[in-house]
């Protein structure tokens, strides 16, 4: 175990890079002790089982996408903010589809009020959403709308699903024009 500098920051590090090699069903605990040339019980001193071992994966994997995304949007408000949070979003999640999908998976609600990063996330999410006058419910709902939308953009983009002719990006371009109006003009309850 020490012979092999093991750390829970190196499993998941590694984790990280094996969900982009293999995708993220790919991340097991064999596989990252044959990564580190150790038996698979050398890996249980540091994690319990593989769900908290992908949990761990998918808290590493939100901290980086709220970074780009926050380094993204600092100084921006409203469309410029929009645009720039799904172009970070977008990008993220091609460059590193394996540590993406860890970050759709449900996480226990206890763990996600101890994650800082997914209380950065909401912070940032919550703070573009109100340059557009949103509040409660409507903020949630919002959240909703612009997540559905940019992972199911990306699932699609990812998986070769966008086959007509028209330029990717251009469509990607239109959605985010229309993802601004639609927040502009958010219907109000009366």
């Amino acid at each position: 175990m020490a012979r092999a500098g093991l750390t829970v920051e190196r499993l998941v590090g590694a984790a990280a890079e094996l969900a982009d090699e293999a995708g993220f069903e790919g991340v097991s605990v064999s596989a990252l002790a044959r990564r580190f040339g150790v038996k698979d019980a050398s890996l249980y001193s540091h994690v319990r089982n593989l769900q908290e071992l992908r949990v761990r994966l998918a808290l590493y994997a939100g901290g980086e996408l709220i970074e780009r995304i926050a380094g993204a949007v600092a100084g921006r408000a409203g469309k410029d903010a929009l645009a720039a949070f799904a172009g970070a979003y977008r990008s993220y999640a091609l460059e590193h589809p394996g540590r993406y999908a860890a970050t759709q998976i449900r996480i226990d609600q206890a763990l996600i009020a101890d994650a800082p990063a997914l209380r950065r996330t909401a912070e940032i999410t919550y703070g573009m959403l109100r340059a557009y006058g949103l509040e409660e419910p409507d903020l949630t709902d919002a959240v909703r709308l612009l997540r559905s939308t940019f992972h199911g953009y990306c699932a699609l983009e990812s998986a070769g699903g966008f086959g007509a002719a028209r330029d990717v990006q251009a469509s990607w371009d239109r959605a985010i024009d229309a993802l601004h109006v639609t927040l502009e003009h958010w219907p109000r309850r009366t």
